[in-house]
């Protein structure tokens, strides 16, 4: 029966026959040539705004570069720019920040003080990135009793910073995995609760965290997100918003 149905799906023709055979169509070239090969927004950036463009860049380059009081304000800075699709442009300043973060952080300066978001921001780039960070690091948000504290449920910001680091989980990082099922869980709840922005950032990870995305969908729904919080910083949302046109 199989040798039956092999011997029907064998071409009757002979293959080069039927290459040698085949008909080429000759079209003549387009009378709009490639003028569409360039978006609106790319004319624009060309006739305009190409030069705010540049000194927007320069001034969140600055931002990457300045010395601050505390390593957790970078951090905040970093996370805005890769949400915010942009941090292509600084991967050299992005790695030196960071590698001055992690240097601060194998040394436990401003370590033990930092609460739920800044513990699990750092957690998460650092790991993105590739530095050698453990998972411990959370445990210091557990009770007696070997589970997360209760009083982490009320700091939603922090719970859901905790859910992205989550997913940067190893094998047999079994804290993380906890981590992962309570801040599931109580993010759900907390989605109906709180308030535009926050709930959409969390209806976001919920659906596809930050691991598992990619970084213009991301930027797509941040860029809002970031700008109705308020406490944007002006240039960086500027040069976001010109460079997701583009």
């Amino acid at each position: 029966m199989s040798s039956q149905i092999s011997s029907n799906l064998v071409p009757s023709h002979d293959v080069n026959t039927s290459k040698e055979n085949r008909h080429l169509a000759n079209f003549r070239p387009n009378f709009w040539g490639d003028i569409f090969l360039s978006s609106t927004s790319e004319m624009e950036m060309a006739a305009g705004t190409q030069q705010e463009y540049e000194e927007l860049k320069q001034e969140v380059r600055r931002m990457l570069e300045a010395n601050m009081d505390k390593s957790s304000q970078k951090l905040h800075i970093i996370d805005a720019v890769q949400r915010l699709g942009v941090a292509y442009h600084f991967e050299k300043e992005i790695e030196e920040a960071l590698e001055i973060i992690y240097h601060h952080h194998c040394n436990h300066i401003e370590i033990d003080g930092d609460d739920l978001y800044t513990t699990a921001v750092r957690f998460r780039l650092l790991r993105e990135h590739g530095f050698d960070v453990h998972c411990e690091t959370f445990n210091k948000f557990k009770d007696k009793k070997g589970n997360f504290k209760e009083s982490l449920i009320g700091d939603v910001k922090g719970m859901l910073e905790l859910y992205e680091a989550a997913h940067f989980q190893l094998h047999g990082e079994n804290l993380l995995e906890e981590a992962l099922s309570f801040t599931t869980f109580h993010l759900k709840l907390a989605e109906t609760t709180v308030d535009y922005p926050l709930s959409a950032q969390i209806a976001n990870a919920l659906k596809r965290p930050l691991r598992k995305s990619v970084p213009r969908l991301i930027a797509r729904s941040y860029i809002s997100i970031y700008e109705a919080y308020g406490t944007q910083d002006e240039n960086l949302m500027k040069f976001a918003k010109l460079d997701f046109k583009i």
